[in-house]
């Protein structure tokens, strides 16, 4: 399966250009084509990639042992050494340094707590044994904070697999172990979740002879379930035994194939099964996938370079002293820190956020779920209110006996529970400035080569906020004061006395038999008296007439008489 011999000189080619951004200490930003290898921990990850090399080299133990993306170079070469970019001219010739310097430059990144990052190690290893061919090794899935990691680290992971298998020119190797699930494989899922149709991804199964006696995975490599275009391919890797051991990776590939040629399950496609197999398979996809992904890169590439000529062009002649050079671009910074602002409110941005809401669709959210929420929250005791409303009618009344309700009764209690919508009107306009300061933060960022323009933009903008906050928090309390001022009864929400009766006698009907029962609900109590100015009609999009109506008509049903 030898692919072709000048469409393989491409590999290297795209080689270079991961060398070029990992030397700047950058995360890969161009959508290279490229194999990303996923699975959950203990998958065999390691394993298949050292197969591929016919030597032990990666770090091994408990927990998350990959912690940053290792960007795995194969070289087909006479002589077996491996290099790295950050230590150029330096060829490892034994591999357990190879791994010890993995460890160590890990570390020098992430520190020694087990947390991660997205900044690439790249690795070449020239060998005899292998065929060009660049993995990207990421880390392994987990669902548990281990030590002091972040209790996060789920997601952190996940996040930094989305950022590389959800660009349409990356292949995904999904690894996972025949001894589980499949259907519940944890690398099947991301896998399907960016490529649903199953185009960019190749499925790997491992530890095939660790299955329980009776059961095989047979349907799943011969594509029949689960299926996948670029189809699956089974391995064996070593035990941990065989690890502890030291035993040869060259005896346990003839090992590999020894099982395959003798299982029952599997003697029928043997010949497109094992690691040979793979690496092959993984060779000749990964230069067809570089081929039709080329035009779409050169288009990208040569629209780069001529936006990169015309800045050289336009800063050939650039003197740093020059006044109006410097008022020119900070000029253009501060018109960008406004599209950028607008966008971020606005939603109409480039770039799409999915995986957690921020600026004008966290505000919206504040508006339309977190402040109707903390409306309901609002307490109160149902004994005391009864207690608090028959107070209040006998007082009114005084030395009287009454007959009807009072309307200042009803008055006096409703006043008390709109007073009680200042704090979460307020705490809902603190929420609004907080996010309205992260998104200015956000959005000075291309600011940041210029510190103090940075903490400038920052301090007026933030300003000019917090001037509106006292403005609208003062427009909101007045807003409380106007609906404590005035009760419209000719509104068109109030339901009148009639209906209010009415729909009350119906209730009683269906509760009461021969007992005579001279109570009325709360409810009738406040429809048949509740209304509030119509022309103040929205605090994020939610009048305070229909607040009240939440948090009394609908919450409390308390007797009035008895």
């Amino acid at each position: 399966m030898a692919g072709n011999v000048g469409m393989e000189q491409l590999i290297p080619i795209v080689n270079r250009l991961q060398d070029a951004f990992a030397s700047l200490g950058l995360p890969l930003s161009l959508d290279l084509p490229q194999i990303a290898v996923v699975g959950s921990q203990s998958a065999g990850k390691s394993s298949v990639l050292e197969n591929f090399v016919g030597r032990d080299f990666l770090p091994r133990g408990s927990g998350i042992v990959t912690r940053r993306p290792l960007v795995l170079q194969l070289i087909n070469s006479n002589t077996e050494y491996a290099e790295f970019l950050h230590k150029k001219g330096s060829c490892f010739t034994d591999f357990a340094d190879v791994r010890k310097e993995i460890e160590a430059e890990t570390d020098r990144v992430t520190g020694h707590n087990k947390g991660i990052s997205n900044i690439p190690i790249n690795l070449r290893v020239y060998s005899p044994h292998v065929l060009n061919l660049t993995l990207i090794d990421l880390p392994g899935m987990t669902r548990v904070a281990i030590g002091d990691q972040p209790q996060d680290i789920e997601m952190q992971i996940r996040a930094m697999l989305l950022e590389f298998i959800t660009k349409d020119s990356c292949l995904i190797l999904a690894v996972s172990p025949a001894n589980t699930d499949l259907a519940n494989s944890d690398a099947l899922k991301i896998a399907k979740e960016v490529d649903p149709q199953g185009l960019r991804t190749i499925g790997v199964i491992t530890k095939l002879d660790l299955m329980d006696k009776g059961t095989d995975a047979r349907e799943i490599l011969e594509n029949k379930t689960l299926p996948l275009r670029r189809g699956y391919v089974g391995v064996v890797n070593r035990s941990q035994q065989d690890i502890d051991g030291r035993k040869d990776i060259r005896a346990a590939l003839a090992g590999e194939r020894k099982f395959f040629l003798s299982h029952p399950s599997y003697r029928h496609m043997a010949d497109r099964m094992g690691t040979p197999y793979l690496q092959r398979v993984l060779n000749q996809q990964l230069t067809n996938h570089i081929r039709d992904v080329l035009p779409t890169l050169r288009n990208k590439l040569q629209s780069q370079l001529l936006s990169m000529e015309k800045d050289v062009q336009e800063f050939k002649n650039y003197r740093p002293d020059d006044p109006s050079r410097k008022t020119k671009a900070m000029m253009q910074m501060i018109q960008q820190f406004n599209v950028d602002f607008d966008k971020s409110i606005e939603g109409s941005g480039t770039e799409i956020n999915t995986r957690e809401l921020s600026g004008g669709a966290k505000i919206n959210r504040i508006f339309h779920e977190r402040f109707p929420f903390e409306l309901v929250k609002i307490e109160f005791d149902e004994r005391e209110l009864r207690k608090e409303i028959s107070i209040a009618i006998r007082n009114i009344h005084a030395i009287r006996t009454g007959l009807f309700t009072p309307d200042k009764a009803f008055e006096a209690i409703v006043k008390e529970y709109i007073k009680k919508l200042k704090q979460p009107s307020l705490k809902a306009v603190d929420m609004v400035v907080t996010e309205l300061t992260n998104v200015v933060h956000k959005c000075t960022e291309k600011m940041s080569r210029y510190p103090r323009l940075r903490d400038e933009t920052e301090s007026i903008v933030n300003n000019r906020i917090r001037e509106r906050e006292m403005v609208a928090k003062d427009q909101l309390l007045m807003h409380v004061e106007f609906e404590l001022a005035y009760i419209n009864t000719n509104h068109e929400d109030f339901i009148g006395f009639a209906n209010a009766h009415n729909k009350a006698e119906n209730k009683e009907r269906k509760k009461v038999g021969n007992q005579v029962f001279q109570s009325l609900s709360f409810t009738f109590f406040i429809q048949s008296h509740s209304c509030h100015l119509a022309t103040f009609h929205s605090i994020s999009g939610i009048s305070l007439f229909h607040s009240v109506q939440t948090i009394f008509c609908k919450k409390l049903k308390c007797t009035v008489y008895k």
